[in-house]
């Protein structure tokens, strides 16, 4: 069956995550700054193709690199500025980046699965419907986001293990806008 019947259309929402969606992931380190951020193949064109698809695109992203003191919040605005910068460059868009750049333990906590920050967005665009939105991750609490706010979920496989069960299993974020 698959996403085209969904019934997809310019009155819906995309949310994704960022490493290992649109950049690719370092596992067990982080993408510093923008000369070690490194779009995912395809990503640029896909999401020129998903500007037409969808009313409003939204990263949304844990980065708990900023209370590690690993990046300062400042670098990691610039990083997402660049990214941001470069997308457009390509013909697409991102409408907003959120990031949770605190500690994994700490509570109240705006991370991944928190549906905080897709709230977050709502409030900034009412419109958005969850439920004519799609959140496309690579682990267990991006899947866990969308499914906690009613979203349809996407799993893009990587090495990362995951339990939950998504709507959609692809391989990247251009296979599945392809699909759209």
């Amino acid at each position: 069956m698959g996403i085209r019947s969904w019934g997809i259309d310019p009155s819906w929402t995309l949310f994704l995550d960022r490493d290992g969606v649109i950049n690719r992931r370092i596992f067990g380190g982080y993408v510093r700054n923008f000369s070690e951020f490194h779009f995912q193949e395809g990503v640029c064109d896909a999401l020129k193709k998903a500007k037409h698809c969808f009313a409003r695109i939204i990263i949304v992203t844990n980065q708990q690199g900023v209370a590690k003191g690993i990046m300062t919040a400042s670098e990691l605005s610039e990083l997402h500025e660049a990214m941001q910068t470069e997308i457009m460059r390509a013909g697409g868009k991102i409408d907003a980046v959120f990031a949770a750049v605190e500690w994994a333990e700490e509570q109240p906590s705006r991370r991944k699965p928190s549906p905080a920050m897709g709230l977050e967005a709502k409030a900034l665009f009412p419109e958005i419907n969850f439920e004519k939105a799609i959140m496309i991750g690579d682990t267990d609490n991006d899947l866990a986001f969308g499914q906690a706010l009613s979203m349809k979920t996407v799993l893009i496989k990587s090495e990362e293990k995951v339990n939950r069960i998504p709507d959609e299993i692809v391989s990247s974020l251009y296979d599945l806008i392809q699909q759209v």
